[in-house]
């Protein structure tokens, strides 16, 4: 599926989601109103006989007293705010104080404001159940097309997908569902934790001292709660290479590495304002996600999945075979480089079988072993003892021209770019990069990220938001909790609306 398509389909689904969402609100609030004429139906026969009532108390009849006053709670609670319960409620009061001929006047013309009223809420119920229709009916249209474009999805990734799942480790089907939704609760605390501490923090100047330590030992206990659910519960709940492809959609990015790296890659940086528990890994992946899911080979015997690429497992005999395939069904190929024997072996296929301009190369810093051995395999030398910075994760990246002639991209902070000139173009560059630099986290895998969407471009594939996307995967938790705690309200809110509906509430 292509990146174009698979935009089409995310907007498809989620227009059908919301229209579904708001034809549900709807159809609750054509319910109340078909409750409220329900409710009403007796209302003819309330009015004769509170009409009655009174003519009996103004005969003299004083238990007839009660009766109004039975009348008068009757209206309130199932006519409308019409000119009928306004019509009753103003006869008591009058009864209650005395004026019973003024009371008998107000009730004079009841019948026909009971006509009206009637008449009103059988045409509010006939809105609220055509506008209800009238949202109900994109919402099941939608649905075909959302499903069909959820089947070519999944087809366009049906062959890989094969290869994949025939190295898929066994799982219980409810494991990942409870694993999510034990996810899901620690986002939401994770969330709620780091509001509520900045809360504490912006009005501490505002609050009582004691109002602001019990919401800074709130929120970092919250924030506690919430780091220590989902350091269990993440790695139990991510998706193997095979449920990552469906998902998505296009074609993988095969990503391979020495398994020694694992540990480095899944350190975690700080990432400046934002509280970051995500590792380098992780928003590598985040970032490569701008080109396809990214999937790769698990280290055998690990107890959980490392967080970060979709893995899979393969026999410690037998890999080369499904490794070669990989790399032809894969649309993009990111190697970190090593020492390795196996990564040589991987270098040399991708250059005897792929196109140049699949390769992306991840090299190490301060290793001078990993340029001799790359030159050996390579119609150029790659300069990469010159170029590469000090990063012992990454410290260059290198793509290659059709005729493999390696181009290299130094992995580092960018350069200031001079001011513009003219003082409203300044400072409106000004507030865009303060804007920009409010949500952006200059971790080593954002410098990697941009390095990479360089590397790209020379080779003619672009996608612009690399870095950006490496920025979001440093502050998925917070944007996570933030997400579900958004959902689970508007939902309670709807359930709790139906409940009422049916007396449950």
């Amino acid at each position: 599926m292509s990146s174009r398509l698979r935009v089409l389909a995310r907007l498809i689904t989620a227009v059908a989601i919301v229209t579904a969402y708001v034809a549900l609100h709807l159809a609750i609030s054509a319910g109340w109103d078909l409750r409220a004429c329900d409710r009403f139906r007796d209302a003819p026969a309330r009015a004769v006989a509170f009409t009655a009532a009174l003519d009996r108390y103004a005969a003299g009849e004083v238990s007839a007293r009660a009766e109004i006053r039975a009348g008068d709670t009757w209206f309130k609670e199932n006519a409308p705010s019409g000119a009928s319960r306004s019509a009753v409620s103003s006869a008591t009061a009058g009864v209650e104080k005395g004026g019973v001929s003024l009371a008998r006047e107000r009730v004079a013309g009841l019948a026909a404001d009971v006509r009206r009223d009637r008449a009103g809420l059988d045409r509010r119920l006939g809105s609220s159940s055509a506008t209800a229709l009238y949202w109900a009916v994109p919402a099941v249209v939608l649905l075909g097309p959302a499903l069909w474009l959820r089947r070519r999805r999944r087809s366009g990734v049906a062959e890989i997908v094969g290869v994949v799942s025939r190295f898929a480790p066994r799982q219980p089907w409810w494991r990942r569902p409870v694993f999510l939704l034990a996810s899901g609760t620690g986002y939401v605390l994770f969330a709620a934790g780091f509001f509520t501490v900045g809360m504490a923090q912006r009005r501490s100047s505002t609050m009582p001292p004691m109002t602001t330590v019990g919401w800074l030992v709130g929120g970092l206990a919250a924030l506690g709660a919430g780091l220590l659910s989902l350091r269990y519960t993440r790695p139990r709940s991510v998706r193997g290479a095979a449920q990552a492809m469906l998902a998505d959609g296009r074609q993988p990015v095969l990503y391979l590495r020495s398994f020694a790296d694992d540990d480095i890659a899944a350190q975690v940086d700080d990432s400046g304002f934002y509280f970051n528990i995500h590792s380098r890994e992780e928003q590598l992946t985040g970032a490569l996600g701008a080109v396809g899911p990214v999937i790769t080979v698990g280290r055998p015997g690990e107890p959980l999945p490392r967080l970060g690429a979709a893995r899979f497992y393969l026999p410690l005999n037998d890999w080369k075979s499904p490794v070669g395939r990989l790399m032809e069904l894969s649309q993009l190929i990111v190697l970190r480089l090593g020492l390795g024997d196996g990564l040589r072996w991987e270098v040399q296929q991708a250059r005897a079988t792929q196109p140049a301009q699949k390769l992306v190369l991840l090299v190490p810093g301060g290793v001078p072993e990993v340029a001799e051995r790359l030159d050996e395999h390579l119609r150029a030398p790659s300069r990469l003892a010159e170029v590469a910075g000090g990063d012992p994760w990454t410290g260059a990246v290198i793509t290659f021209a059709p005729d493999w002639t390696p181009q290299l991209h130094p992995v580092g902070p960018v350069p200031r770019a001079a001011p513009p000139r003219g003082t409203l173009v300044r400072r409106k560059a000004r507030v865009v990069k303060a804007g920009f630099t409010a949500i952006s986290s200059y971790t080593p895998t954002y410098h990697l990220a941009r390095a990479i969407k360089e590397a790209l471009a020379s080779v003619g594939v672009r996608r612009r938001t690399m870095a950006l996307r490496a920025n979001f995967a440093a502050q998925t938790s917070f944007w996570k909790g933030f997400a579900l705690v958004t959902v689970l309200a508007l939902l309670g809110w709807l359930v709790g609306r139906a409940l009422q509906l049916f007396g449950l509430g």
